[in-house]
């Protein structure tokens, strides 16, 4: 593993302290507190797991298969089911294998999400990140309703070191769309990026739009992979699957870009999400840099929420 990779689980465990208190050390409360596993035991558990977002659907899930193991086993020390536990929240973000299929097929990838998530910024660090692995990638700035969308993607564009294909503000987005995708395929581009307005006035509007994109790209670009990421703020919790949900009735969301998780306590919505919409976080964001923003790692996530290995201990 690289030195950015080990540097990123440092910036992770670092990101994660807020909800580490939160959750690891409100766990650790009970398991010190308690000596029996009785009901009161899963109680307090559920209570922690819940207040820490980890929301209900996953923490039920969580629990319930803890009882079976506590069973199973014959577990008596509340200390002795704690892996359980903990092996538990983690298979509850377990990514699909296909997950970045896309980085091997000539690919599209829509980024949605309300304005004010890192939505543009997402954009320009995944264009990045896919650069440095030797791909060529086209941003599409189909954001047109944000004066500073475009040159904010521009910026990106330049560090990334990527080509941008933008319409003016107030361009009709769709028609970005098809210039867009035309310079992927006349370049062979392996990755097209496009980054889409926040919010329209109003739902429906939001539906005819994406309506229309899908059809540019189902008639222009048949061949294309495509991926429908929507970006989050960690920071808003419950609010974030609320977002989701609505996105989801619009589109078919196949990924998560969870950002800002180094500022919040609510770090535990990483396991609800995914547990509530069954769609996997794909890539967390932990800082401002381009490379604070990298794949998602169930077993490094838990392992720095729950404190237990070192970079050392990373190979």
């Amino acid at each position: 593993m690289g030195e950015e990779k080990k540097g990123f689980f440092g910036r992770l465990k670092e990101g994660l302290t807020k909800t580490r208190n939160n959750i690891a050390y409100g766990i650790d409360g009970v398991f010190n507190g308690f000596s029996n596993i009785d009901e009161d035991f899963y109680e307090e558990l559920e209570e922690i797991l819940i207040m820490g977002d980890v929301g209900v659907h996953a923490t039920e899930a969580i629990l319930e298969k803890l009882r079976v193991q506590v069973r199973e086993n014959h577990i008596k020390e509340p200390g002795d089911c704690k892996q359980f536990l903990i092996q538990n929240i983690r298979e509850q973000m377990d990514a699909p294998d296909t997950a970045y299929d896309f980085e091997k097929e000539q690919s599209v990838l829509f980024i949605i999400g309300v304005n004010g998530v890192g939505k543009t910024t997402s954009v320009g660090k995944l264009a990045a990140g896919l650069k440095a692995q030797g791909k060529k990638v086209i941003i599409g700035a189909c954001d047109t309703f944000r004066a500073a969308a475009g040159e904010q993607l521009s910026e990106w564009a330049n560090r990334a070191g990527v080509q941008l294909v933008g319409g003016k503000e107030g361009a009709d987005p769709a028609s970005v769309l098809f210039d867009a995708v035309s310079a992927a395929k006349a370049r062979q581009a392996d990755v097209l990026i496009c980054d889409t307005a926040g919010r329209l006035h109003n739902k429906k509007n939001l539906m005819e739009e994406l309506k229309k994109m899908n059809r540019i790209i189902e008639r222009e670009f048949p061949d294309a992979h495509r991926e429908n990421l929507i970006v989050l703020d960690a920071t808003t919790g419950q609010n974030a699957l609320q977002q989701a949900r609505e996105f989801g009735s619009v589109a078919d969301l196949t990924g998560i870009i969870l950002t800002k998780m180094d500022g919040t306590a609510k770090g535990g919505i990483a396991i609800a999400i995914q547990s509530e919409l069954q769609v996997p976080v794909k890539y967390i964001g932990v800082g401002e840099k381009l490379e604070d923003l990298q794949k998602f790692d169930a077993e490094a996530f838990v392992s720095a929420l729950f404190d237990e290995r070192t970079e050392a201990d990373i190979e």
